[in-house]
């Protein structure tokens, strides 16, 4: 029997098993989550923790921000480089990201990584003597959608590589990866002004993709103070693509707004688990700078072809978040100058950076092809993808972002800001629900026997308003509340019942969010019995009221009343809110302030 040895406990209880078992493989059940129309499926699994993992994860986050308001590179003088103007900064995009798969690249075992550590791991991905990889076709269905989404041509035939390197998270001594030949080439992604680039860059900025390519993910790191190290192989042979843009950016915001674009391409076509936010996402940048109007040494090819001197490159590895990207190539782009311009020369390395740090930290010398030793990978055939398999997934491939966001601001009237933000929120589940809300309000308002008692200049785009509603109102509920969104919170034809009574002046503001808010909370009732049962009704003033409460609160504040009437109209919403308050429910703001204005003779 073979005997292998691990200083990891977990470790070696997963190799007694194998070794114990005639099976080649364990693969624990798992549980499957059904995504909406156009999903596929994902699987997913949580640590047991007695603090819910989003909590976690939010309490992190808010962790991080706090750090990032202390330390924040990008909006400090610390990030201009007094000889910055001398300079050209240029930085290219590697992206690596976890496929959406049930199994691993080479094995069939369970491609959950937050389980049980080493529970889903088979003899392949311990490298055993004697196992072989087995590539798992399931794969090719995520990889070829994200790489359609990102513009690029899929290419027929490509292979694998053996790269090779030792380190502990990779026990073969090797990752498998398609350096040479993968399987999709030449794509190119628009990066617009909303996408939040550099003002620098003008309105809009092309960045080609150079390659994505398929390769195997290394195992988890684990450490235990004071100095044990812990590995988890749950996360090795993880089917991860890597994106390599062309080196064709020039600002670090620029930079980030790709990786945040790069990101949200994927996540709409379902091709990846998680985002950054879980580790789902990892980005390395390749950072060098050349003095402007001036050619330096390195040469490289853009997306035509044409040579484009750049100056000695460093890599900054493994940054976990959209902010990281853009603060570290600020550092790094700061210390290789300061370095030119003392007289000294920018060597190739490996270099570091952390989370709230103003420079790089070198980890080692930069590996080049002959460090990495690429070779063929003996054990694996080329793999070949049929033209028709590309063109059902190119005719199945969800709308993607750019066109939702141009749809929902011509054809629906919302603002640039609100259109993306329904994109990006709940990975669509947002935009699902504000569709469904649509939909519901106008089947209410064509249903509707009675006319709207609406004045026609007051009438209000009723795709902004479910807008307002469902990103504004049901987003300050759930920060309240501490809660994620879910469309059971308030049904779609709730939500959109309230907003029909609003706008036809059935119930006031006030009232509507007083519903919502009691739906939101777990009211059973429909939204018509909680207004009936409540007498949430509005029961009108007559205009000799309106006017009688109107001239009362003018009267008790005649200075402010002058101050109006002497241009300063922004005033006149004070005026409305306290009607609307000593109203206690009847009063209707547009009536209040058409009052007002009468009597104020604006």
């Amino acid at each position: 029997m073979l005997a292998v040895a691990l200083r990891d406990t977990a470790c070696s209880n997963a190799l007694r098993r194998f070794l114990g078992s005639n099976r080649h493989e364990v693969v624990r059940r798992h549980q499957i989550c059904v995504f909406r129309s156009l999903r596929w499926l994902e699987t997913q699994s949580f640590p047991n923790n007695d603090v819910p993992f989003r909590k976690q994860l939010k309490d992190e986050a808010k962790r991080k921000r706090l750090e990032d308001n202390t330390t924040d590179l990008s909006s400090t003088g610390r990030n201009n480089h007094p000889a910055l103007d001398r300079w050209e900064l240029t930085v290219g995009l590697e992206i690596h990201a976890q496929l959406n798969t049930e199994r691993k690249l080479f094995s069939g075992a369970s491609a959950l990584v937050n389980d049980q550590p080493n529970a889903h791991v088979s003899p392949f991905d311990f490298a055993l003597p004697g196992s072989q990889p087995a590539f798992q076709k399931g794969v090719l269905v995520p990889a070829i959608r994200a790489a359609l989404a990102l513009g690029c041509r899929i290419r027929e035939r490509s292979q694998f590589d053996r790269k090779h390197y030792f380190y502990a998270d990779q026990p073969a001594g090797y990752q498998i990866t398609q350096y040479y030949h993968p399987f999709a080439t030449d794509g190119t992604i628009e990066l617009h002004g909303h996408d939040g680039i550099a003002p620098e860059d003008g309105e809009m900025v092309q960045v080609g993709i150079q390659q994505v390519q398929l390769e195997q993910d290394t195992a988890k790191t684990v450490l235990q103070p004071p100095s044990e190290v812990m590995l988890d192989f749950n996360r090795v042979s993880h089917p991860l693509i890597e994106v390599i843009t062309l080196p064709q950016i020039h600002q670090p915001k620029t930079a980030a707004a790709c990786v945040r674009k790069i990101q949200a391409l994927l996540q709409a076509v379902n091709a990846v688990t998680t985002g950054m936010e879980l580790g789902g996402l990892r980005a390395d940048v390749n950072v060098s700078v050349r003095r402007k109007n001036m050619e330096s040494l390195s040469s490289v090819n853009t997306l035509d072809s044409t040579p484009v001197t750049l100056g000695q490159r460093t890599e900054i590895k493994n940054l976990s978040s959209i902010k990281a990207v853009e603060d570290a190539i600020i550092a790094e782009r700061n210390r290789q100058i300061s370095v030119l311009e003392d007289g000294g020369i920018i060597e190739g390395e490996t270099r570091g950076w952390t989370l709230g740090a103003s420079d790089t930290v070198k980890l080692r010398g930069k590996e080049g092809e002959v460090d990495y030793r690429y070779m063929p990978d003996p054990d694996l055939q080329p793999l070949f993808i049929g033209n028709d398999l590309v063109a059902t997934l190119t005719e199945s491939l969800p709308q993607l972002p750019d066109k939702i966001v141009a749809e929902l601001v011509e054809e629906h009237g919302l603002t640039m800001k609100d259109a993306k933000t329904l994109v990006e929120l709940d990975d669509g589940d947002r935009l699902d629900y504000f569709d469904l809300v649509c939909e519901e309000l106008a089947v209410l308002l064509h249903e509707a026997t009675e006319p709207p008692e609406i004045v026609p200049e007051r009438r209000r785009n009723p795709s902004v308003m479910v807008a307002n509603w469902v990103l504004h109102e049901m987003g300050g509920l759930l920060s309240a509340r501490e809660s994620i969104f879910s469309p059971d919170k308030v049904p779609a034809r709730d939500l959109a019942y309230i907003i029909m009574m609003l706008e036809r002046d059935k119930i006031t503001g006030r009232t509507a969010k007083q519903v919502f808010a009691e739906k939101f909370d777990g009211d059973e009732r429909n939204v018509e019995a909680i207004i009936k049962g409540e007498n949430l009704l509005l029961v009108e003033l007559s205009d000799e009221q309106y006017q009688a409460m109107a001239r009362e609160l003018l009267d008790s504040n005649s200075p402010m009343a002058a101050q109006i009437k002497h241009g300063q109209i922004g005033k006149l919403g004070y005026f409305v809110g306290q009607m609307m308050r000593k109203g206690e429910g009847k009063v209707v703001a547009q009536k209040a302030e058409a009052t007002l204005r009468h009597l104020l003779e604006l």
